[in-house]
């Protein structure tokens, strides 16, 4: 989606395509949405190339592109990479757009980096993003199986390849400070009968 919060960066020359593998110089979009602004920058335009979504969003089409970077947001995520961007529990949010899309194509890019970026708790600081559990109803949009990198304000973690415990402390260590303490408990309560390898003790 193409809208009016990249036109300035387009003309400081932020954006600007020369390091596409595909559409070199070109900017690719599904659709647009913005103001009169956005319509009229985009019209005749000839930077601008519009494409069927399910080609914008191939998986394999976005991973032509050498070193392909995509950030997406989420609500939550829980302690073992499992990522909520489109509901509060049962109460639709929003869709789920193209983020396993593009999480996808970035992980087969050759040298791109998928991530997952949110603040690590709500404004007011009363509730962290990072939780032990999703909420009831809560919707997976990514699994924990195609999570790479996961970022906060309080840094970033590659959770690829982790173990569940890994998983566990590698998040808890990005999340608020404020809630870390009750996180570490959840964890150790919950995952001290897994081995180092993610499977149940006997």
């Amino acid at each position: 989606m193409f809208s009016d919060g990249m036109i300035d960066l387009v003309e400081a020359g932020v954006i600007n395509g020369e390091k596409k593998t595909l559409h070199p110089g070109k900017i690719i979009a599904g659709f647009v949405l913005g103001t009169r602004r956005a319509y009229d920058y985009i019209d005749n335009n000839p930077v601008f190339e519009f494409h069927p979504q399910e080609y914008v969003n191939d998986p394999f089409i976005i991973a032509k592109n050498n070193k392909m970077v995509a950030i997406n947001s989420a609500l939550e995520i829980d302690l073992t990479g499992q990522v909520c961007a489109d509901s509060i529990g049962t109460r639709l949010y929003s869709g789920i757009g193209g983020q396993v899309d593009f999480i996808r194509g970035a992980s087969k890019s050759e040298g791109g980096k998928p991530i997952i970026a949110l603040p690590s708790s709500t404004k007011d600081d009363k509730i962290s993003r990072i939780v032990p559990t999703l909420k009831t109803g809560a919707g997976v949009v990514t699994s924990r199986g195609d999570v790479d990198y996961v970022v906060t304000e309080y840094g970033a973690v590659n959770l690829w390849g982790k173990t569940i415990q890994e998983r566990a402390k590698a998040l808890i260590s990005i999340a608020h400070p404020k809630f870390r303490d009750e996180l570490t408990k959840y964890a150790k309560e919950t995952f001290l009968h897994l081995n180092k390898n993610g499977c149940c003790n006997r």
